[in-house]
């Protein structure tokens, strides 16, 4: 799986128990009890990814931008609350609490010397909200004291191009009978790493691995393709349009993508949002019809597959697909990446359905 490269973290993170909403500063690397449900069990592990850029305005304060920020906090919410029993729904803080939790963080006047640092470096900020259980506790039941923690880092690149990837048909990353593949939960995420470590094993450069969905026992060819293991996908095709797989309980409702859809549709571009099947993907592949392969997520923004390979049930490479970089929408994809990140510098005009949220820190 892809990593972050350049990371550099803040020395302090957040700590707020939702039982009795106490906000609480800590150290970056402060633990959580050994034995806990969470370790031991991985209940009460759900996560967000929130990019982020920092500014100094013309008084010379920091100037905090996401964009699509109620987009990041509802999933969590959902994330949260799959984790709590029915009669603790109620601790899942709204939206607005979120935010007002957040910004006290970044308020904090320990973490301003970072933020001040990452506004001086242009640099991406990536905040990383997650839950666990504070209490020190054994057995197979709901957290008894869910707490949300968060921490922040800039970073240099994630994933990039150019980069390789591999269909790996024989894993399932979630079963759309549970709900959870809609979800940022630690569950899922093991699957998505054996996926890319599958795919290394016939591709030893692959740095991602394409999945498919919950019906291993249906013909091959018949299987809808997902999402990447981290990350959701679009397909180019030669004659402009761009596929975007259906949100579903086997797919993450990406943040990203929905930016990076109302971009190309500003750039005049057709995206048609449907089911693609491997068949269909091993058809276009052979017939030379798929320019692109894309990468979209939180840290990456958009990167495209320089090379994919498709393989049949036993692994074996049956059709291998290059990603032609002359092609017009090949470019346009380079461009609506850069255009992405521009918005949060407010270097370009957000397009509709997608908001800026600013906050004076």
């Amino acid at each position: 799986m892809a990593g972050f490269e350049g990371i550099k973290w803040a020395t302090k993170q957040m700590r707020y128990l939702m039982k009795d909403k106490t906000f609480q500063i800590v150290a970056g690397d402060d633990k959580v009890f050994a034995v806990s449900r969470s370790i031991h069990y991985g209940l009460c592990l759900a996560f967000e990814g929130i990019r982020f850029f920092c500014k100094k305005n013309s008084s010379g304060k920091i100037e905090v931008i996401f964009l699509n920020l109620n987009n990041n906090l509802e999933r969590f919410r959902r994330g949260i609350g799959f984790n709590l029993g029915k009669n603790q729904q109620a601790l899942t803080p709204t939206v607005e609490e979120m935010i007002d939790i957040f910004l006290k963080y970044l308020r904090e006047p320990s973490m301003l010397e970072f933020l001040f640092g990452m506004a001086d470096d242009a640099a991406q900020g990536y905040l990383r909200p997650f839950t666990v259980d504070e209490t020190q506790s054994i057995g197979v039941t709901f957290p008894d004291n869910p707490s949300i923690r968060a921490v922040v880092c800039q970073y240099d690149r994630y994933l990039g191009e150019p980069f390789s990837g591999v269909v790996v048909p024989g894993l399932v990353r979630a079963v759309g009978a549970n709900g959870t593949g809609c979800l940022k939960l630690g569950i899922n995420y093991l699957v998505s790493v054996k996926a890319v470590d599958e795919a290394k094993k016939i591709l030893p450069e692959a740095a991602s691995a394409l999945l498919l969905d919950d019906r291993p026992y249906d013909p091959l060819e018949t299987r809808t393709i997902t999402e990447w293991d981290s990350s959701c996908c679009l397909f180019a095709l030669r004659n402009g349009d761009v596929v975007k797989i259906p949100e579903s309980n086997l797919i993450l409702p990406s943040v990203t993508i929905k930016g990076i859809c109302a971009i190309l549709k500003q750039k005049k571009v057709n995206v048609v949002e449907r089911d693609m099947t491997y068949g269909e993907l091993l058809e276009r592949t052979n017939k030379k019809e798929l320019i692109a392969v894309c990468s979209i997520g939180t840290a990456g923004i958009l990167n495209r597959a320089a090379k994919l390979l498709l393989v049949d049930e036993h692994d074996n490479v049956i059709a291998t697909h290059y990603a032609d970089e002359e092609h017009e929408i090949y470019q346009i994809l380079g461009a609506a990446k850069d255009y992405y990140w521009d918005i949060y510098q407010e270097k370009a005009a957000a397009p509709e359905g997608v908001v800026l949220n600013k906050f004076l820190l």
